[in-house]
């Protein structure tokens, strides 16, 4: 605990996702002041056509911190 899960567009390299999940966990480890080991991230693509129901729509109201403004 915690596992992030990062969704976002296809495209990005794997050494970009990488580095992304890296500084996420850095962050998380600086944040909450918990061990590396307890963190888990993951990189999830999601087409541009599926991101409403895929995403947007499995989100609870209550948990969305930040919203797109898009």
């Amino acid at each position: 605990m915690p596992h992030i899960n990062i969704k976002m567009y296809p495209g990005r390299s794997e050494e970009v996702k990488s580095k992304l999940a890296k500084h996420t966990k850095e962050f998380m480890i600086k944040e909450l002041e918990m061990e590396e080991k307890f963190i888990s991230v993951s990189v999830e693509e999601i087409e541009k056509e599926n991101w409403q129901s895929e995403v947007m729509d499995k989100i609870k109201d209550e948990e969305l911190y930040e919203r797109p403004n898009f």
